[in-house]
């Protein structure tokens, strides 16, 4: 007697979005909380949460396709996850490593210093977010060069702090209001294949990468900013907030040479991309690329806070007093990034890779049926989908991405905009094929609902 298929497990919505007990959260929070948060247009008023699936307190169910952005790595509550942070919640929960010692400590340093791409030995310094990790690693490469400048991409983001949002690019919303930049950046094109910076039109690697590679040698160096005043250097491998842009090899090499020739720092920030994010441990490993300093947060531990600044050790060899956190190399928060560390490296890393491929081309095959869709791009489970009013014209649409988030939302699948016009694919790095079947399936029915 043959076998009987299983339907593949659906979103289930039962009420209108948000429901009765979800509105009355987001009228509390419209009167308690800051607005400054940049809520999506959707309200999901999460409850609990497992695997891929989240269900609001209303009882509607969603496949999470976002990962709370690019953070629950090990997919939601993940089992191995949440006993290692009850069992060291029991035995010691704080005494602050910037002052005291811990088996913890050394031991995540270490295993950081296996798996990250930043030439052997390291050190490691702890935070507890993306934008702390980045700002230890500007102050550290101020601190080893003796300089102050530094050079940094339109439409990158590296946080909300005023030394990050000094380096932040992304949104006019992100630094409006703020004044002047506490710290001397200067901004430089970053190459897309898909929309060149000087031309919008679409390119190939090696030109778009000589050309804002040319920016910042023939015209930065000679002009505003000379190399031997600039410390560092700092990029992410794939744009992130910017709307997950591959770099391609030629031009992060470049930057490598560049930095090499006049004493620069290469800082790669890893935050969003990193941890099994592309199918690799790090986004640098698909470009043989050896940063300096790289920044970790987001996936690290599986959604406790944590962040990390990874750099060469003969760069930081600063004296006690130098820098630190009080919170920063939590004992739980540890635990959860060692364990997670366990899972990508025994699993996971390899499904972002497989899956995230089969979700990829799954997706390029809508482009025949879509017009809209302009590019499919990225590694593993980083993807983003950018939409244009066609692919005759390539011009942006944002109003149409816009609402594609939100016809996904109200059929029950959670994705989340970046960039000016592309829904990020950022899904737990635990989703299946059969998963993917699923959302691409909403996924077609939402892009038909608002292009009918």
């Amino acid at each position: 007697m043959s076998a009987i298929a299983t339907p593949a497990k659906r979103p289930e919505i039962k009420t209108e979005l948000p429901g009765p007990k979800g509105r009355q959260i987001v009228e509390a929070d419209a009167q308690y909380v800051t607005p400054s948060y940049p809520r999506p247009n959707y309200k999901l008023v999460a409850d609990h949460a497992e695997g891929v699936w989240v269900e609001d307190v209303d009882g509607n169910v969603f496949l999470d396709c976002n990962a709370g952005v690019a953070v629950c790595s090990t997919g939601h509550c993940h089992p191995e996850v949440v006993k290692a942070i009850q069992d060291q919640a029991a035995q010691l929960i704080h005494m602050c490593g910037t002052d005291f010692y811990y088996r913890h400590m050394p031991a995540l340093a270490q295993k950081l210093d296996e798996i990250t791409p930043v030439p052997s030995p390291t050190r490691t310094h702890f935070a507890n977010s993306g934008t702390e990790a980045v700002e230890t690693a500007l102050k550290l490469a101020m601190h080893a060069t003796g300089r102050e400048k530094f050079i940094a991409f339109f439409n990158s983001f590296h946080g909300r702090t005023l030394g990050s949002l000094s380096l932040t690019s992304s949104r006019v919303a992100q630094r409006k209001g703020f004044k002047r930049q506490a710290l001397d950046v200067v901004h430089v094109p970053y190459p897309s294949v898909f929309r060149h910076p000087f031309t919008g039109e679409p390119s190939d690697a090696a030109t778009v990468s000589r050309a804002c590679l040319s920016w910042i040698e023939e015209r930065l160096f000679k002009t505003t900013t000379p190399p031997e005043e600039v410390a560092g250097i700092v990029v992410e491998a794939v744009q992130g907030e910017g709307g997950y842009v591959p770099a391609p090899k030629e031009f992060l090499q470049g930057l490598r040479r560049i930095c090499d020739e006049h004493g620069i720092l290469l800082i790669v920030d890893e935050v969003q991309s990193g941890m099994g994010r592309t199918g690799k441990m790090f986004a640098c490993e698909h470009y043989d690329l050896k940063p300096d300093i790289i920044t970790i947060a987001k996936g690290i531990a599986s959604g406790m806070p944590m962040g990390a600044c990874v750099a060469r050790a003969d760069l930081m060899d600063w004296k006690p007093g130098a820098h630190a956190s009080t919170f920063g190399g939590n004992p739980v928060a540890i635990a959860a990034a060692l364990k997670t560390i366990e899972l990508l490296e025994r699993e996971l890393v390899a499904n972002s890779a497989e899956v995230g491929a089969y979700l990829q081309d799954g997706l390029r095959k809508l482009m025949p049926k879509h017009d809209c869709i302009g590019d499919v791009r990225g590694f593993g489970m980083m993807i983003g989908v950018e939409f244009v009013e066609n692919r005759e014209t390539l011009a942006p649409a944002p109003e149409l991405r816009d609402r594609v988030e939100m016809e996904c939302y109200k059929r029950g699948l959670i994705l989340l905009g970046a960039g000016h016009n592309t829904i990020r694919w950022s899904p737990p790095l635990v989703l299946s094929k059969e998963n993917v079947d699923v959302a691409l399936e909403i996924f077609d029915e939402a892009i038909a609902a608002v292009t009918a």
